[in-house]
């Protein structure tokens, strides 16, 4: 549900839902290039078809989530509207019931303390498909840090900006800006020749209509939606699994081999050893349809 004035819509949000808990999500990582916080407010700029809207999101009321046009960038029609809203929902998963996670939550070992620290975060998630991708091939196998400032680059060489009151606001490149480069474009990215050619070679795909979300949410479960994506070169179990829960939002996605879900288990349980598929597969015995979100909310233990 939501109202609206000509600058504003008011969206309703779940009483499970804290905006200074997704805040602090989207804070961590300061190359973060896709979206300003500022005083407790985030800024995007959201290209829809031909007009790129600049939106602030706050939320100083509680359970209503606000919404304002900057510097009248107003959409000018009715879907437009409503092409925002969906966004800002998908983005922050607004759809979801979360009682049902928090109720098995209570009695596993080890969400419990999770959902007590994290209490109102939502699986953020990175609504086009095309981002979603490129960000998964770009984090195969370096720390987060590096993986921000390879899709930097990305952003700043191919992407889009628009500058307003001195803040630069950029927008992912779509898969025409990348579909006609070749690696040779790429090498000031110093991205490795293989994820340049992945990024390329999923681009084309997206550009010839072979790939489209669509496709993908129509698939009939996980795992068909799954080797979908691994058909796809560059798209291992992992990367599929992270479009899976960020993008497509699968709840019962689940990247068994993420290092940081590792990382984070062994926090938990206090052990020095990696643990096992076996016994993450144990431990994960109760997370039935709801793998993403454990995994989610495990990772904010570590970052």
């Amino acid at each position: 549900m939501q109202e609206k004035n000509n600058n504003e819509l008011k969206i309703f949000v779940p009483k499970e839902f804290n905006f200074e808990e997704n805040l602090k999500y989207l804070s961590r990582a300061p190359n973060e290039c896709l979206f300003l916080i500022k005083d407790r407010r985030l800024y995007k700029a959201l290209p829809i078809e031909e007009e790129t809207l600049l939106i602030e999101i706050s939320a100083d009321q509680e359970n209503v989530m606000n919404i304002r046009f900057i510097d009248d960038t107003a959409p000018s029609s009715e879907w437009k509207r409503a092409a925002v809203v969906r966004y800002v929902r998908e983005w922050f998963d607004l759809d979801r019931d979360l009682l049902p996670f928090y109720e098995m939550a209570k009695t596993d070992v080890l969400l419990n303390g999770a959902v007590d620290s994290f209490y109102g975060l939502r699986l953020m998630g990175i609504p086009d498909l095309f981002e979603a991708i490129c960000w998964g091939i770009i984090g195969q196998q370096i720390n987060l840090t590096f993986a921000y400032t390879l899709k930097r680059r990305l952003v700043e060489s191919f992407g889009r900006l628009v500058e307003y009151n001195g803040d630069d606001y950029w927008i992912f490149p779509t898969p025409n800006d990348i579909a006609a480069l070749s690696v040779e474009d790429l090498v000031g990215l110093r991205m490795t020749v293989k994820k340049c050619e992945y990024l390329i070679d999923v681009a084309r795909l997206m550009v010839e209509g072979k790939l489209t979300k669509m496709q993908l949410l129509n698939a009939e479960n996980v795992k068909s939606a799954e080797k979908m994506l691994v058909k796809i070169r560059g798209i291992g179990p992992w990367t599929a699994n992270y479009v899976l829960m960020r993008c497509l939002r699968f709840p019962s996605a689940f990247p068994i081999d993420d290092v940081g879900l590792h990382n984070a288990i062994k926090h938990l349980i206090g052990t020095e050893n990696k643990p096992t598929k076996e016994e993450i597969v144990r431990l994960a015995a109760n997370w039935t349809g709801w793998e993403s979100y454990a995994t989610f909310y495990l990772w904010r233990f570590l970052y």
